[in-house]
């Protein structure tokens, strides 16, 4: 797509001091949205892109090279639009009217509190609905004109999206990590905001439909990490070709000459192609298994092994990742962590989305799988608890 190629471009020259200024991205997710990025899954005969997974996180790469907490920001709106598709969505329906209008969908599950338990619940009055409470780590919420979150009702957990256009929404750029500072990950608050029954989702015991979605968030996380690789190689290979002297000798000694900075960058590109490869391997087996899903005929060895591919990939691509970002300052001197360069948010960004969902449990629940035959578990909001098991 010329305009997206062209909106990336664009974006991407501006990236750095975006983030270092703290500009909210209020107007590139407008203009993404205009473009039909966020209706990109739904069928071109509808509207919409029409386009296969593996197209899509190509894309979420290359947005990601540009700028790691636009595509980060998409994380939940791609989910929920894929979730759409696995329900067998009408064109006519309300949901397909608002996405192809550019409607965007923020992600609000958690709540930031000792227990996993969540305390957001919906209170009925005669024929109308109300949602209150808090969540936190709301990607996306801040920008969007619907959020969809997990909640009570009752003591059954459901799945609800209500519109950001009530008083009773209220999104506050709250959060604190060390990175990915735009993507609006803080806090969102439900004060009796109305919500449609339509709108109000209890899972089925639908096994291979949340290990399918499960694998679309998680891989959109590593999608974003392959990106931030990309730019870190553009970054350095920038800063390196203007530089005219080598850290500790005298004279001019081009550094793009020196054999160490050559390794380092013949490093950093060789993992960033490695990552963007793996990321759509993963999207490719997706893909494959997609209208199984959605039918209720997946094949539970093709879905299993989806699965565990991006389990895996949860463990490869960060470590490599931020392993060869540590060594990226051996390309210059003090110069190379001026707070102008902004080199170190590369590294920052990948170390905050990795412990978004932390390696060293993915890599755990692997081993498990491979030593007992115990599939990782993965529980949607409004999904029945499930535990799969097979024989090793």
């Amino acid at each position: 797509m010329a305009d997206l190629s062209d909106f990336i471009a664009r974006i991407k020259a501006t990236a750095a001091s975006r983030e270092t200024e703290h500009e909210l991205l209020f107007d590139q997710i407008q203009e993404l949205q205009a473009l039909g990025f966020g209706a990109s899954r739904l069928p071109s005969s509808w509207g919409g892109g029409g386009i296969s997974l593996e197209q899509l996180f190509t894309e979420l790469i290359d947005l990601a090279t540009a700028d790691s907490n636009l595509a980060h920001a998409y994380r939940g709106h791609l989910a929920f639009v894929e979730s759409l598709l696995l329900d067998g969505i009408d064109q006519d329906s309300a949901w397909v009217t608002r996405i192809l209008a550019g409607d965007f969908v923020g992600n609000a599950q958690s709540e930031r509190q000792e227990t996993a338990h969540i305390t957001t619940r919906l209170v009925r009055e005669g024929d109308k609905i109300f949602l209150t409470g808090t969540k936190y780590y709301t990607t996306g919420s801040i920008y969007a004109d619907w959020i969809h979150l997990a909640a009570l009702d009752g003591d059954v957990r459901v799945g609800v999206t209500v519109s950001t256009a009530h008083h009773g929404v209220q999104s506050i750029d709250d959060w604190d990590g060390i990175g990915q500072p735009l993507t609006g990950s803080g806090t969102t608050i439900f004060d009796r905001a109305p919500v449609d029954e339509e709108n109000v989702l209890t899972g089925a015991d639908d096994a291979a439909r949340w290990h399918y979605l499960g694998s679309i968030l998680q891989l959109s996380l590593i999608a974003v990490i392959a990106g931030i690789a990309r730019a870190a190689v553009d970054d350095t290979v920038a800063y390196v070709r203007r530089r005219r002297r080598t850290a500790g000798f005298e004279g001019e000694t081009l550094p793009r000459e020196d054999p160490l900075v050559q390794l380092v960058v013949g490093e950093l590109s060789g993992v960033a192609h490695a990552a963007r490869e793996l990321v759509l391997s993963s999207a490719r087996a997706l893909d494959a298994a997609f209208d199984g899903v959605r039918a209720g005929t997946a094949d539970p060895d093709a879905l299993r092994a989806a699965q565990l591919d991006v389990y895996r990939l949860q463990h490869i691509v960060p470590s490599l990742v931020l392993d060869v970002l540590t060594r990226l300052f051996e390309v210059g001197g003090a110069s190379a962590v001026s707070r102008s360069l902004a080199l170190d948010r590369h590294w920052r960004n990948v170390r905050t989305i990795a412990s978004h969902n932390p390696t060293a449990q993915r890599t755990k629940a692997i081993g498990q799988w491979e030593l007992n035959g115990t599939l990782p578990d993965w529980k949607a909001p409004g999904a029945l608890k499930k535990q799969e098991t097979q024989k090793a």
